[in-house]
């Protein structure tokens, strides 16, 4: 009889467990969340994050609140993320370089991008838009590639990184159009863009929320966008592709990502409360005038681009040779 009392009670505590996430995810929220942005306050991502995540608050019922993890790319925030409970409460605002470029070019990283993460929703994509001052004196891209190749490794060409999506932007270009630029790595978008409006580089490629502001007044001439379709803030501008240079799209994208192994249940309710605040009206508005494009979907969807950028990035980096800074 003491055997068999034994094993009811292990059974018992076996199925408890196992209804435990069950559960969790029904009662799911029932504290804040946190949203991990990987970059200081004040960028595009930090701007994107806190915009959807006071919208997702009215659908959750429990305050979403952004926490900023800034360095190594974007990793840092991505490896707190990955360590953290499987829970729902703990979440990764990721760029495109955090999970689909560093990998393959980080030596010191400590998580796997398709392994240690669940895809949540696919927030918004961002195009790069390559820019160059009035007095330059280009205002196409063509332009720009033939005195590339009359000074070739002599046009100084900004970027925000080392593995960045304007770094990436420019290697599609060299080797779409043959020539080779002087690749000026910054460590962020503004002192780059300060030396493009002083002259110590020759053009920059950016995320159009970093670049929009300058656009508008006159400062910096667009010459072409590293899409696949032109932006809607930005109609006028043409695509690389359009111009001549196919196989160059080096958009960037931000994406809401949970530690693996997040119960479905969760993710779902989480997928609910993005996709609600990218529908929102006023939000669309907000985010495309920025020069941020609503996306939204399923976690299935956004699993299999999110491993079709990996994919992707992989073969550029080792085709180009792309390698951390010591």
């Amino acid at each position: 009889m003491r055997k068999f009392r034994g094993l009811v009670i292990a059974a018992a505590a076996v199925l408890t467990l196992a209804a435990a996430p069950v559960a969790n995810a029904q009662d799911f929220p029932n504290r804040p969340i946190h949203i991990v942005v990987a970059f200081p306050p004040g960028g595009p991502t930090d701007f994107v994050g806190r915009l959807v995540a006071d919208r997702m608050k009215a659908t959750l019922g429990q305050s979403v609140i952004i926490d900023n993890k800034a360095g190594a790319n974007g990793t840092l925030g991505g490896e707190f993320v990955a360590k953290s409970d499987p829970d729902g409460y703990t979440l990764f605002l990721t760029t495109a370089g955090a999970v689909t470029v560093s990998p393959h070019m980080m030596a010191d990283i400590h998580y796997d991008s398709l392994r240690d993460f669940a895809p949540v929703a696919l927030v918004t994509k961002v195009t790069e838009v390559l820019v160059v001052t009035p007095n330059f004196g280009i205002k196409t891209v063509k332009e720009l590639v033939a005195l590339a190749k009359a000074k070739p490794g002599t046009i100084a060409f900004a970027s925000t990184g080392i593995g960045s999506p304007p770094h990436l932007a420019q290697e599609l270009l060299d080797a779409s159009a043959g020539v080779q630029f002087l690749h000026v790595p910054y460590r962020g978008a503004a002192p780059a863009l300060t030396d493009l409006l002083a002259g110590q580089v020759q053009v920059l490629a950016a995320d159009i929320p970093v670049l929009i502001g300058q656009i508008q007044a006159g400062n910096l001439v667009p010459i072409g966008a590293a899409a696949n379709t032109r932006d809607a803030i930005l109609p006028d501008v043409p695509t690389l592709a359009e111009q001549g240079y196919p196989n160059t799209d080096a958009s960037n994208w931000y994406g809401l990502l949970a530690p693996a192994k997040t119960p479905a249940a969760v993710v779902a309710k989480l997928n609910e409360a993005v996709n609600a605040a990218l529908n929102d009206p006023q939000i669309k508005d907000k985010l495309i005038q920025s020069g941020a494009t609503p996306v939204g979907g399923t976690p299935e969807s956004f699993g299999t681009f999110m491993k079709a950028e990996y994919e992707k990035w992989g073969r550029v980096v080792k085709e180009r040779g792309i390698k951390e800074t010591p």
